[in-house]
C-alpha cells in the first residue's frame, strides 16, 4: 500500500530554517513525482515545489525561488525540501503528494496519494 509521510515541521523565527522529509512506504519514489503543497487556514492548497519522475525537473513557486531546495534520495526513499529564510507566510500545514504519471512534473494537491501533512509555523 502506497503511503507518505511528512516530518520535520516546526515553529520557527522568520529568518530561520527547516528542512521538510517526505518517506514513502510501499513504492519506490524515483519512479513517481513528488509535489510539496501547503495549506494555511481558511486557503486553497497552494504547490511550493515539486521534483518530476522524469529528469528530476524541478518547480518552484516564485514565492519561494532562491529560498527553497527540493531534492531526493532514492536510497532513502525520501524526498527533502530544504526551507531557508523562512517568512510568516510560509506558515502552513506541508504535505507531499505522488503521481506516477509519464513525464509528469508536479502531482495534483488533490491527489490520493498524499501525507498527512506536517506543520510549519513562523513567527517572532
Amino acid at each position: 500500500q502506497l503511503q507518505l509521510v511528512e516530518s520535520g515541521g516546526g515553529s520557527v523565527q522568520p529568518g530561520g530554517s527547516l528542512r521538510l522529509s517526505c518517506a514513502a512506504s510501499g513504492f519506490s519514489l524515483d519512479d513517481y513525482a513528488i509535489g510539496w503543497f501547503r495549506q494555511a487556514p481558511g486557503k486553497e492548497p497552494e504547490g511550493v515545489s515539486c521534483i518530476s519522475n522524469y529528469k528530476d525537473l524541478t518547480y518552484y513557486a516564485d514565492s519561494v525561488k532562491g529560498r527553497f531546495t527540493i531534492s531526493r534520495d532514492n536510497a532513502k526513499n525520501t524526498v527533502y525540501l530544504q526551507m531557508r529564510s523562512l517568512k510568516p507566510e510560509d506558515a502552513g500545514d506541508y504535505y507531499c503528494a505522488a503521481d506516477d504519471g509519464n513525464s509528469v512534473v508536479c502531482p495534483a494537491a488533490d491527489s490520493d496519494s498524499r501525507g498527512q501533512g506536517t506543520q510549519v509555523t513562523v513567527s517572532s
